[in-house]
C-alpha cells in the first residue's frame, strides 16, 4: 500500500509521461507541463503548455471496505483508504490551433498509458518507495457534464477553455498507526471443571 505521498506522487507521474513523450515530438519540445493550483489559472504561464489540476478527491467506493492486510510473516495492518484522483488537463497556447493539437497529442499520450505501474511513479518522485513493487494506478479518460464543467470554470474565474479530465482509480492509503487487535495466539489453555452428578433419590422435575 502507498503512504500518504500517494496523491503527490500520481500528480508528479502524470507529469512526467507528458514530459518524457514529448521529447519525442519537436513540434511540443517547448512545451511546458505544469501541476496547477486554483489561482495559477487567473495568471498561466507565457507560451504554450498544459496544467493538470487535481480537482476532486474521493473514496472508491468499491473497495472502501478493506480487510486489514496480512505482511508473510502474519503482521497485520490496519485497512487501506481507497481513493480516486480526478484531474483536469488544460492546453494553454497563443491561438486555438497550438491548444487543440496540445490536448489531442497529450489525450492520446495517456490513452497509450492507461496502467502507470509503481516503478515508473517511485522513480519520478522525490520521496523513495511511494507505493509498494506491485502496486499500479489506472487512469481512465472520464468527461464532465458540460454543467459540472461550467461550474468548475467558473469557482475558477476564467473563461471556459478546451478541457480534458482523467480518474486515477484505487490509489490506497496506508495508515501509519499501530495494528489494531490482540497479537497472535501462541499457545491455548483450557480451563477443566467438575462434573457434578445428581443425588441418588432425587426426582426429576
Amino acid at each position: 500500500m502507498a503512504h500518504h505521498s500517494a496523491i503527490a506522487a500520481v500528480g508528479q507521474a502524470i507529469r512526467a509521461l507528458l514530459v518524457d513523450a514529448s521529447k519525442a515530438e519537436p513540434i511540443f519540445a517547448d512545451a511546458h507541463f505544469d501541476i496547477f493550483q486554483s489561482t495559477d489559472f487567473q495568471r498561466p504561464s507565457d507560451g504554450f503548455g498544459l496544467s493538470i489540476y487535481l480537482y476532486r478527491i474521493c473514496t472508491n467506493q468499491y473497495h472502501r471496505n478493506l480487510p486489514p492486510r496480512k505482511d508473510p510473516d502474519g503482521k497485520r495492518h490496519r485497512p487501506a483508504l481507497p481513493v480516486d484522483l480526478h484531474y483536469m488537463l488544460t492546453p494553454w497556447g497563443p491561438n486555438p490551433d497550438i491548444q487543440h493539437r496540445l490536448l489531442g497529442w497529450a489525450m492520446r499520450v495517456l490513452d497509450d498509458t492507461p496502467i502507470i505501474p509503481a516503478a515508473y511513479i517511485n522513480s519520478r518522485d522525490p520521496e523513495p518507495n511511494v507505493f509498494r513493487t506491485d502496486e499500479a494506478v489506472e487512469l481512465v479518460f472520464d468527461p464532465l457534464s458540460l454543467q459540472d464543467l461550467s461550474n468548475l470554470w467558473e469557482v475558477m474565474e476564467p473563461k471556459l477553455q478546451p478541457t480534458a479530465t482523467y480518474v486515477a482509480r484505487r490509489v490506497d492509503i496506508e495508515s501509519d498507526l499501530e495494528p489494531f487487535g490482540g497479537g497472535l495466539v501462541q499457545t491455548r489453555d483450557f480451563a477443566f471443571g467438575e462434573l457434578v452428578t445428581a443425588q441418588s433419590g432425587s426426582q426429576s422435575p
